[in-house]
């Protein structure tokens, strides 16, 4: 093995890595809803999966530019697959019969009110299947999206404008995401109003708004030390290719 394949692997190996664990601790985490009332003084709502999916999408961007389009839906796919397996394993152990000691050291709060653990750990990691199943559709029909308008605006502007195809496809896929999950999870199969569901996304989008803006940066420091670490002859060659190479 040449060493410009050793390090397109371990690159790909390293980013894949970021992107899975980020984006599972997102669908893990994002059944949790909390107030920015606190915060910035508006009674405004946010899932709390949204603090950390700047990270995933930042980098899908990356591996769109150095692995194209396929590069992008192989990690999603496997993704999706390690989300369902996460899932599935968590609901097992909400399953499992509680130890009864481990229910009477735990039997009281730090106040010295009753207090079942058990049904506390259901309670939080017991998602329900809508949320799952808007959770992948959304994931899914976002990473389709970004990956093909990140390569559409690649080839608009003839590689030129990391900033723009970044944060442009960023901004698209993320509006139809900040709804499709919502809409899926909480009204089809939940019992969220219409009003509670757009509310929300509306929050959850402005923020995957602002932070897209802000990470421009991130995003430059991210192509710098990339392209230090490949070479700039490698480097031109793996944009090539993955500008080249956008099946799925």
């Amino acid at each position: 093995m040449d060493s410009f394949t050793h390090k397109k692997q371990q690159l790909y190996l390293v980013l894949s890595g970021i992107f899975i664990v980020n984006a599972l601790l997102a669908e893990i985490i994002g059944v949790k809803i909390f107030s920015l009332l606190p915060l910035i003084g508006r009674d405004d709502n946010l899932t709390a999966g949204v603090l950390i999916w700047p990270v995933v999408f930042v980098t899908t961007d990356i591996i769109n530019e150095y692995f194209g389009k396929a590069g992008v839906l192989r990690v999603s796919y496997l993704t999706v697959a390690l989300i369902l397996f996460a899932f599935g394993v968590i609901y097992l152990t909400t399953k499992l019969p509680p130890a009864q000691f481990w229910l009477e050291v735990n039997a009281k709060d730090n106040q010295g009110r009753p207090f079942n653990i058990d049904f506390a750990y259901q309670s939080i990691f017991r998602q329900g299947g809508g949320i799952v199943v808007g959770s992948i559709v959304a994931f899914i029909i976002g990473q389709v999206l970004d990956a093909t308008v990140f390569q559409g605006l690649r080839k608009l502007t003839g590689g030129r404008y990391v900033w723009l195809r970044a944060t442009g496809s960023t901004l698209i896929s993320q509006l139809v995401d900040s709804y499709v999950v919502l809409y899926v999870a909480f009204f089809v199969f939940g019992n969220w109003s219409a009003k509670q569901v757009v509310n929300v996304a509306n929050t959850n989008y402005w923020y995957k708004f602002a932070a897209a803006i802000l990470l421009t940066p991130v995003l430059y420091v991210a192509h710098f030390l990339i392209d230090r670490y490949l070479g700039p002859d490698d480097t031109q060659g793996l944009q090539s290719e993955a500008a080249a190479n956008q099946s799925v």
